[in-house]
């Protein structure tokens, strides 16, 4: 894949996943779960997990939470999922870091908030007691500064100085300002109190999406550590989905971004492995990485007017969604292929041929014929009622033949 080319940053191991420009682009999520429940949390981390989350984020907000985190790693382990969890704190990490050394452990890596730990340059101990905890555990740090819960007293102090400026900046400038400065700031402080240099990632999470994008520019201009891009209280549904790939995709082509999460808000019982899915998409639509076989599908217009171009393209992606899981474990390679599902001859043809495989389905009036092309060449023409059962052949086929089991293909980015 010709993917854009990132910004050098050192690697930060999580666990056994490492983050760096020099390694795939990560994806993580975040459970919603009440970490208490050790059942249920272990549970969601899992779904996150089989899903695709390379990182598992979780709550950890108060000592019952902080008690059940050892257990839910090795619920995790008992499952032989081996994903890293990531402990959440605010307010009240550094108690908690301490009194339960069983969650420190178990924990791949520490998320701290500068706004609400009490971090400045003279009022540190909160902040120094979970550097001091992660030096000890030789765990990650990711610095996770938030708009919503930006350090007030940097906050007032940068608009008390911009108001003296002969030329004062406008509040949206101070405050981008002050979202770099925090996040920077803090990492600087976290080296000064023993964390290595390639053991901090920062985050700079906004709502906005024009402001997410200078914010991230700003910072990865500052410094080297690995960026954590996402959109922080994105929204529900297409809202949610639009906004974080607009954010997130510029700044990947920008080179910027070593973790991604895409952080939507589910509906009431909807699937948390959403954001999961989004955020794989997003990196496969930009050519960073492959997770699931690419497919081109028509949208249908005034000439597939019938419902028959709509079912049969609906049962082959079912098709292939289902097969994935078993595709993957045995043929390596597979996540690559390009498979074109078309609706009627204007570009059908065509856009079959360009994928490894593809089927051009009848249109509206059209005979109930569909032409497959294998590779760029016309192999068969299907028809009758086994059409998709007969294509769905020729995908196993073509899997069985071009993606041997000992196949890898590398997912450098």
């Amino acid at each position: 894949m010709n993917a854009p080319s990132r910004r050098a940053t050192p690697t930060t191991w999580i666990g056994h996943v490492p983050v760096g420009s020099c390694h795939p682009i990560v994806v993580q999520s975040m459970t919603n779960t009440d970490t208490a429940d050790a059942v249920g949390t272990a549970q969601q981390c899992a779904q996150l997990a089989r899903a695709g989350s390379e990182l598992v984020r979780i709550t950890v907000n108060t000592p019952a939470a902080a008690a059940r985190v050892a257990e839910i790693r090795q619920r995790l382990d008992d499952d032989g999922l081996g994903v890293p969890l990531v402990g959440d704190f605010h307010y009240n990490g550094h108690v908690l870091l301490r009194d339960y050394p069983d969650c420190a452990r178990a924990l791949a890596k520490y998320r701290i908030n500068p706004g609400n730990v009490g971090t400045s340059r003279s009022q540190d101990a909160n902040f120094r007691t979970m550097i001091e905890v992660a030096v000890e555990y030789e765990r990650p740090v990711r610095i996770g500064v938030n708009w919503g819960s930006l350090d007030q007293g940097l906050l007032t102090q940068m608009m008390d100085d911009n108001a003296q400026l002969a030329e004062p900046l406008d509040a949206r400038e101070v405050m981008i300002d002050a979202i770099v400065e925090s996040g920077v700031r803090s990492a600087e402080m976290a080296e000064e109190f023993g964390l290595g240099h390639d053991k901090i990632i920062i985050s700079a999470k906004v709502s906005s999406v024009p402001d997410l994008i200078e914010v991230y520019q700003r910072l990865g201009a500052r410094c080297d550590y690995p960026l954590h891009l996402g959109l922080t209280e994105a929204g529900m549904g297409r809202k949610g989905t639009v906004a974080s790939t607009a954010g997130i995709s510029v700044l990947l082509h920008d080179g910027i971004g070593d973790t991604i999460r895409v952080s939507l808000t589910p509906e009431p019982g909807g699937d948390r492995t959403e954001e999961v899915m989004v955020a794989q998409q997003i990196l496969q639509s930009m050519g960073i990485r492959s997770f699931l076989p690419q497919v081109t599908a028509c949208p249908g217009c005034g000439r597939t007017t019938s419902t028959f171009f709509q079912e049969l393209a609906q049962q082959i992606q079912s098709f292939l969604t289902a097969r994935m899981p078993q595709w993957k474990e045995r043929y390596p390679g597979v996540k690559d292929m390009d498979v074109a599902v078309m609706g009627c001859v204007v570009n059908g043809p065509g856009e079959s041929k360009h994928a490894n495989i593809g089927i051009s389905l009848p249109g509206t009036g059209e005979e109930p014929r569909a032409p497959v092309f294998v590779d760029g060449k016309l192999v068969t023409t299907l028809k009758g009622e086994s059409l998709v059962s007969d294509f769905q052949q020729i995908v196993e086929r073509y899997v069985a033949d071009n993606y041997s089991p000992d196949q890898s293909i590398s997912d450098q980015t």
